[in-house]
Protein backbone atom coordinates (compact mmCIF):
# COMPACT_ATOMS: atom_id res chain seq x y z
CA UNK A 1 0.00 0.00 0.00
CA UNK A 2 1.20 3.54 -1.22
CA UNK A 3 1.40 6.27 1.71
CA UNK A 4 0.57 10.18 1.09
CA UNK A 5 3.27 12.09 1.97
CA UNK A 6 3.53 15.82 2.11
CA UNK A 7 5.72 17.30 0.09
CA UNK A 8 6.84 20.88 0.05
CA UNK A 9 9.24 23.61 -2.24
CA UNK A 10 12.69 21.58 -0.70
CA UNK A 11 11.52 18.09 -1.86
CA UNK A 12 9.63 19.00 -4.44
CA UNK A 13 12.01 18.08 -7.18
CA UNK A 14 12.78 14.46 -5.72
CA UNK A 15 9.76 13.74 -5.10
CA UNK A 16 7.88 14.63 -7.65
CA UNK A 17 10.10 15.35 -10.87
CA UNK A 18 12.78 12.75 -10.39
CA UNK A 19 9.97 10.11 -9.41
CA UNK A 20 10.05 6.80 -10.74
CA UNK A 21 6.24 6.11 -11.44
CA UNK A 22 3.84 8.77 -12.32
CA UNK A 23 2.71 10.83 -9.39
CA UNK A 24 -0.45 12.69 -8.11
CA UNK A 25 0.04 15.57 -6.77
CA UNK A 26 -2.88 17.05 -4.55
CA UNK A 27 -2.70 21.00 -4.05
CA UNK A 28 -4.59 21.74 -0.99
CA UNK A 29 -4.91 23.56 2.42
CA UNK A 30 -6.36 22.41 6.00
CA UNK A 31 -9.33 25.27 5.94
CA UNK A 32 -10.35 23.84 2.31
CA UNK A 33 -14.01 21.56 2.63
CA UNK A 34 -13.86 20.35 -1.10
CA UNK A 35 -10.33 19.69 -0.20
CA UNK A 36 -10.83 17.33 2.69
CA UNK A 37 -13.38 15.74 0.62
CA UNK A 38 -11.45 14.92 -2.11
CA UNK A 39 -8.39 13.73 0.05
CA UNK A 40 -10.44 11.31 1.21
CA UNK A 41 -10.42 9.28 -2.40
CA UNK A 42 -6.97 10.01 -2.89
CA UNK A 43 -6.62 7.98 0.43
CA UNK A 44 -8.75 5.11 -0.84
CA UNK A 45 -6.88 5.79 -4.26
CA UNK A 46 -3.57 5.29 -2.87
CA UNK A 47 -4.76 1.60 -1.58
CA UNK A 48 -6.16 0.54 -4.85
CA UNK A 49 -3.02 2.10 -7.22
CA UNK A 50 -0.70 0.79 -4.40
CA UNK A 51 3.13 0.83 -5.94
CA UNK A 52 1.82 1.85 -9.41
CA UNK A 53 1.17 5.69 -8.63
CA UNK A 54 2.55 7.83 -6.04
CA UNK A 55 0.20 10.79 -4.28
CA UNK A 56 1.65 13.32 -2.75
CA UNK A 57 -0.38 16.66 -0.86
CA UNK A 58 1.48 20.44 -1.24
CA UNK A 59 -0.46 22.95 1.35
CA UNK A 60 -0.47 25.60 -0.88
CA UNK A 61 -0.65 28.07 2.42
CA UNK A 62 2.94 27.02 3.13
CA UNK A 63 4.15 26.80 -0.02
CA UNK A 64 3.02 29.40 -2.60
CA UNK A 65 5.66 29.44 -4.50
CA UNK A 66 4.86 25.88 -6.22
CA UNK A 67 1.40 27.00 -6.44
CA UNK A 68 2.54 29.51 -8.39
CA UNK A 69 4.61 27.76 -10.95
CA UNK A 70 2.19 25.87 -11.49
CA UNK A 71 -0.47 28.23 -11.95
CA UNK A 72 -2.45 26.99 -9.38
CA UNK A 73 -5.90 28.99 -9.54
CA UNK A 74 -8.04 27.47 -7.08
CA UNK A 75 -8.05 23.91 -4.34
CA UNK A 76 -8.24 21.48 -4.77
CA UNK A 77 -6.58 21.31 -8.03
CA UNK A 78 -4.72 18.00 -8.78
CA UNK A 79 -1.66 17.57 -11.23
CA UNK A 80 -0.42 14.29 -12.49
CA UNK A 81 3.10 14.05 -13.59
CA UNK A 82 5.06 11.41 -15.21
CA UNK A 83 9.04 11.78 -16.08
CA UNK A 84 9.19 14.99 -14.68
CA UNK A 85 6.63 16.81 -17.28
CA UNK A 86 2.76 17.93 -16.18
CA UNK A 87 0.33 15.60 -18.52
CA UNK A 88 -2.72 16.44 -16.78
CA UNK A 89 -4.29 18.57 -14.23
CA UNK A 90 -7.92 18.12 -12.29
CA UNK A 91 -9.80 21.11 -10.88
CA UNK A 92 -12.22 21.35 -8.21
CA UNK A 93 -13.22 18.43 -5.89
CA UNK A 94 -14.12 15.63 -8.15
CA UNK A 95 -15.58 11.82 -7.71
CA UNK A 96 -13.15 8.90 -6.92
CA UNK A 97 -13.81 7.49 -10.79
CA UNK A 98 -13.16 10.83 -12.46
CA UNK A 99 -10.05 10.99 -10.85
CA UNK A 100 -9.41 7.10 -11.28
CA UNK A 101 -9.95 7.48 -15.08
CA UNK A 102 -7.27 11.14 -15.48
CA UNK A 103 -4.97 8.63 -13.71
CA UNK A 104 -5.76 5.36 -15.41
CA UNK A 105 -4.36 7.27 -18.80
CA UNK A 106 -0.57 7.62 -17.52
CA UNK A 107 -0.44 4.44 -15.94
Amino acid sequence: MSEIQEVNESNFETEVLNADKPVLVDFWAPWCGPCNMVAKSLEELAKDYGDRLKIVKINVDENNDLASQFEVMSIPTLKIFKNGEEVDSIMGAQPKQNIASQVDKHL
